[in-house]
């Protein structure tokens, strides 16, 4: 799984209305509304399977092993309510435990296969994409956008020593990888602007383009262009270029890469000969899932 995750939180954009316009309305009415707080739990909404995802997701490549007071402290749950819910999970398979530790089972990748295998355009992207590796001699990954992250769907290595400690289910932050540019890129403005509203900039490398009109420019420079190529951004000696994977009707749904090695691939060595065949490959993929849907 992957090292760098998940950085998002707060850009300190101003988000909230004048207060003063409210406590006139307050006291010119009776009986003023309250203000609007965070949605509550209503009919539709079952806590008590809410709180059993978030139980699965405290697990992590830095916390694989918990114990009952460890998952309360990371879900914010009682005790009790922590082991209710992990004797539940462990009935179904998908904890294990030898008594004071809590992991989870192999059967949680039904899970994530689940969705896998709900979307058949993987099964006709990996030959291709397979292609595209022998060709160039470099891995290939194909992501999603989920909220801020990219999510890695599809991953094809290059056979060589060195590799990105990349999978599928790997979760990178999208505003500074290849794919995720290329992802956000495929939003409209609005849209955009609302996501990174919420995001904290900081540098994770010297390269890292870490105040907000860099990064719109950037990902409005992906949108013009068709593709995006990232250069150590996010981690020191990283370099991958990206483009979008689009549905019948033109909308980005997906993105495909190429990445390796920046001291063996320049920037201008990458685009010049790593892009031609990854924009053939992205358009073949985006032709077949556009076919597959009719």
């Amino acid at each position: 799984m992957p090292t760098p995750e998940n950085p998002e939180a707060t850009s300190g954009l101003p988000a909230s209305a004048s207060s003063s316009a409210a406590s006139a309305d307050a006291s010119s009415a009776p009986a003023a509304a309250e203000p609007p707080s965070a949605p509550k739990p209503g009919d539709s909404y079952v806590q008590s399977f809410a709180r059993g995802l978030e139980v699965i997701c405290s697990f992590s490549a830095s916390a694989p092993q918990q114990t009952l007071s460890e998952v309360a402290a990371q879900t914010g749950l009682t005790r009790a309510g922590a082991r209710r819910i992990l004797l539940t999970l462990q009935t179904l398979g998908y904890v294990e435990t030898d008594g004071k530790l809590f992991r989870l089972s192999p059967r949680i990748l039904d899970l994530g296969f689940a969705y896998l295998s709900s979307l058949p355009m993987w099964n006709l992207a990996e030959p291709v994409m397979e292609d595209l590796v022998e060709q160039v001699r470099e891995s290939s990954s194909a992501a999603v956008l989920d909220g801020l992250d990219i999510v890695y769907v599809l991953r094809v290595p290059t056979h060589k020593i060195m590799r990105t400690n990349l999978g599928v289910g790997s979760r990178l932050p999208a505003p500074w990888t290849s794919m995720g540019r290329v992802l956000l890129a495929g939003l409209s403005d609005d849209e955009l602007q609302a996501r990174l509203s919420t995001l904290e900039l900081h540098p994770f490398t010297a390269h890292t383009a870490a105040d907000l009109p860099t990064l719109l420019e950037r990902i409005r420079q992906a949108r013009t262009q068709g593709w995006c190529l990232v250069n150590q951004e996010l981690e020191e000696g990283l370099i991958s270029i990206a483009a979008p994977l689009t549905n019948r009707a033109g909308q980005t749904v997906a993105a495909l890469n190429i990445s390796g090695q920046a001291n063996r691939t320049s920037a201008e060595l990458m685009q010049q000969t790593l892009l031609p065949p990854l924009l053939r490959a992205a358009q073949t993929i985006s032709r077949m899932m556009g076919a597959a849907r009719r």
